[in-house]
């Protein structure tokens, strides 16, 4: 394709618009209106604001920068895949003409560029590895469900922000389900419902209870990092967040992924107006349950509403009512898990896989482990962790 005709469907493009806002894209564009218009020192300075920002990516490469964007672009066309749809004619036509446009593009040399400068020798060169643009979008998009769009195509850990807006996890908790020793059977309960979730099958809100420190966030997480090849995906929500529980339903319910909402460290004071929040979102709400959201929650209680003797002995007509209103909670979770403290032995067992993995054995393993947990208030696997990681690596 010739630069000029180039130059002028990249600023055609339409269903893959919002790429001509990337920097490195828009750099491009630059490039080619100053080779256009025969401005050879504003092609120099533009060149060269074309390699800065393209270093600053994570590829440094034009072909492959551009695949990638391409790739996660979030456009009308994806969307409407993603819904199960067959996007009409005229717009699958857009996008293959689009893709041959981003092809060209992605094909850029630096020599190419340099030509009309005058001083190729010393311009800064990119790396330009030969991709096909067009056969690697249309297999993301014909199994969408599992690589997804945007931000939910590059990251699978999120966060809700104060604004109630769903952001990546730019460093997300890396742990493994391999990494985490024992509760075998706890473990395998997760992973069975989250399976039937990505299957499209009937899964369970699920509810993690147990003594703290013994993995109940991690086993989540870790599940989440062995199945988000899969198409799963997980947002982390603050308590304080549940009241925005039915938009992010919304948001989530034309997406083809799935998605854990994770709850951490949760309960409730009596009166608390998020009770009433996750109440909904569980059961009862006026919305249809999403198919492809579950919520798992944990929780160092039981029984997830606060309440005092003075509750139980308080003036309230219908008390028997009242209470087990505040104990129903726990029971609209259709999956209840329990993280029991190990014994002695299931303790002093994740201790020496621990050390064993780190190169910290030592003679006295076991009493120093010991006296460790006891130091803690207890035996855990948190405390087995922060006891391995307090030995200097590679004693024998």
């Amino acid at each position: 394709m010739e630069l000029s005709e180039l130059r002028i469907r990249l600023r055609a493009l339409a269903v893959f618009r919002q790429l001509l806002s990337d920097p490195v894209l828009e750099s491009v564009c630059a490039c080619l209106d100053c080779l256009e218009n025969a401005r050879s020192q504003d092609l120099i300075s533009g060149y060269a604001e074309l390699v800065s920002r393209l270093y600053q990516t994570e590829e440094g490469d034009l072909g492959r920068h551009i695949l990638r964007m391409t790739e996660e672009s979030d456009n009308v066309y994806i969307r409407a895949v993603g819904r199960g749809e067959t996007p009409p004619d005229y717009m699958a036509r857009c996008v293959e003409r689009e893709l041959e446009t981003l092809q060209a593009a992605a094909s850029l040399t630096p020599d190419r560029l340099r030509a009309g400068t005058g001083c190729a020798d010393f311009l800064p060169e990119f790396g330009h590895t030969p991709v096909d643009v067009a056969q690697a979008y249309q297999r993301r998009a014909s199994d969408v469900g599992r690589y997804g769009w945007g931000i939910y195509a590059r990251h699978h850990m999120f966060y809700l922000d104060e604004e109630g807006g769903i952001v990546p996890v730019r460093h997300p908790d890396s742990v493994r389900l391999g990494e985490l020793v024992d509760y075998q059977r706890e473990k395998q309960l997760i992973l069975r419902n989250t399976r039937a979730l990505l299957e499209g099958r009937p899964a369970a809100n699920v509810l993690l209870t147990g003594d703290a420190g013994t993995g109940k966030s991690s086993t989540i997480k870790a599940v989440v990092n062995e199945l988000y090849p899969e198409g799963l995906r997980i947002i982390e929500v603050r308590k304080e967040q549940l009241r925005e529980l039915p938009a992010v339903l919304d948001e989530l319910s034309e997406n083809p992924l799935k998605f854990i909402l994770f709850i951490d460290d949760l309960s409730f004071q009596k009166g608390d107006d998020n009770y009433s929040a996750l109440k909904a979102a569980l059961e009862g709400s006026v919305s249809a349950r999403s198919r492809n959201v579950a919520i798992y929650a944990t929780s160092n209680r039981r029984h997830l509403v606060k309440e005092t003797f003075s509750d139980r002995e308080g003036d309230d007509v219908h008390r028997s009512d009242t209470m087990q209103e505040a104990l129903s909670l726990s029971e609209r979770f259709g999956l209840h898990i329990t993280f029991q403290k190990p014994d002695k032995a299931a303790y002093l067992n994740i201790v020496r896989h621990l050390a064993e993995e780190r190169g910290a054995v030592c003679p006295e393993l076991d009493m120093l482990a010991e006296r460790f947990a006891l130091g803690r208030g207890g035996r855990s696997p948190r405390a087995a962790r922060q006891f391995v990681d307090s030995l200097p690596a590679g004693e024998k």
